[in-house]
């Protein structure tokens, strides 16, 4: 089984690469484009689709990566055909990046939650269908395979060697909906653009170049970019640019014409009124973000996290940029839910989509003000708005936004994170969260 968290509603690309170009960061980061998966300036962008259709396909595949997340812990791997933590991609947070010299465009899923970049590549003898033309290795002067004597072969648990073809360092992933990809671990130039113009490269970047791959990837994709934590992920292998930090802002749903932004190095930090901080929690394997959540406000009201005094208690939920819906305890979710019922005089209704547990009806083109909802993280109180808690699922009907997780799983998902700057700090071991107008930040960096 692989583990790949991918944003499910808000899928974004980075646009306008152009060659690839070794430049000094003037401030030690800097910042990329995120074009919302649904906005009209998206290559995804389908007019065809209704809203219900694109709410719907993106609530269903977040409620199925708590469970896939769940199974990574039990997981049991067979020597001739290991698994990395990595979720298959129904996923929606896609960068538009360069590999290779010359440079080559490809569409990949920006994941927090995988460390292994991997594209499909040339030859290929099962890919999957894709719109863009496959990576050729041959045709880019900086490609080089790497050895299975090499250490950063061994950076990997799950590869193998190539014997017939020269010692060459292998990968296979599998996935835990039968999806899977086989290839050549390799290394290769690595371009990204700038909002500041400038195209910055990491040569030598460690990544997967997949020659049999099946599953459910999406054909406007070429594979998996890893934001996790470990120790391949392409935050990590950007070295001291980046310095283990990067950061972004999501813009509500209601304004996916706007653009977000994905910041790393210095531009990922997070400081100013409001920002507060919350410790990373170390936890098998390092690609995923645990923090702690000790309990919930709703209004005046608190409701603790059962179990705080359990040794898992200190990493029991996963910040998951992934996952459309929060997803928490039964228990803890139910007193959410009563007390939200007490406070909102409006008339309970059913979700037409049938995924969410707690809706109302409200009047047309009238706006709904929900109860102020305080998530608890240790040393952390995120005040959540209500374009964080609710969503409108109809024109007259709005649903809470969390769900009850029916796996020992709990995910806060990006509709919670909203309007925040959301900051990872893979060195100082910390996630930072500051209430921010996320369609405005581009005007200030």
């Amino acid at each position: 089984m692989a583990s790949l968290l991918t944003i499910i509603f808000c899928s974004v690309f980075v646009f306008g690469l152009s060659s690839p170009l070794s430049v000094a960061v003037p401030d030690g980061g800097f910042s990329v484009e995120l074009i919302h998966r649904d906005s009209p300036r998206s290559p995804l962008y389908d007019p065809a689709a209704t809203q219900d259709q694109r709410l719907r396909n993106a609530l269903a595949r977040s409620l199925s990566r708590a469970t896939r997340l769940c199974q990574t812990d039990t997981l049991h791997i067979a020597v001739e055909e290991p698994a990395a933590e990595i979720f298959s991609n129904n996923g929606e947070y896609l960068m538009n990046i360069s590999i290779g010299t010359p440079p080559v465009k490809i569409v990949g899923v920006m994941d927090t939650g995988s460390d292994l970049f991997w594209t499909q590549c040339m030859p290929c003898d099962g890919c999957y269908e894709q719109i863009n033309p496959l990576f050729d290795p041959q045709e880019s002067s900086s490609y080089r395979d790497l050895p299975c004597t090499s250490s950063k072969c061994k950076l990997l648990p799950q590869t193998g060697c190539d014997h017939v073809r020269g010692q060459i360092c292998q990968y296979h992933y599998s996935y835990g909906d039968k999806s899977f990809t086989n290839g050549n671990i390799a290394t290769e130039t690595v371009t990204l653009n700038s909002i500041s113009g400038q195209p910055i490269s990491f040569p030598h970047t460690l990544f997967g170049c997949g020659h049999h791959n099946r599953g459910t990837f999406g054909d406007k994709t070429s594979g998996i970019i890893g934001l996790g934590g470990g120790a391949i992920s392409l935050v990590s292998q950007m070295g001291e640019t980046a310095g283990g930090k990067f950061s972004y802002c999501l813009v509500p749903l209601s304004q996916s014409e706007k653009s977000s932004q994905l910041n790393f190095g210095s531009r990922a930090e997070v400081t100013g009124p409001g920002a507060v901080s919350t410790p990373l929690v170390q936890k098998s394997p390092k690609t995923f973000y645990h923090i702690t959540l000790e309990g919930v406000s709703v209004g005046s009201s608190r409701f603790e996290f059962s179990d705080l005094d359990s040794p898992t208690s200190k990493r029991n939920i996963v910040i998951d940029s992934g996952t459309t819906l929060t997803l928490l305890p039964e228990d803890l979710y139910k007193a959410i839910e009563t007390a939200l019922v007490k406070l909102i005089k409006l008339e309970k209704a059913s979700d037409p989509l049938d995924i969410l547990n707690l809706c109302f009806k409200t009047v047309e083109d009238t706006e709904f003000e929900a109860p102020n909802i305080t998530f608890h993280f240790t040393g952390a109180d995120v005040k959540l708005g209500t374009l964080n808690t609710f969503i409108r699922v109809a024109e007259d009907v709005v649903c809470l936004s969390f769900k009850p997780s029916d796996v020992d799983v709990s995910l806060f998902g990006n509709i919670a994170q909203m309007n925040f700057l959301v900051g990872y700090d893979t060195q100082e071991r910390s996630i930072s969260f500051m209430p921010t107008d996320c369609s405005n930040l581009q005007d200030t960096l």
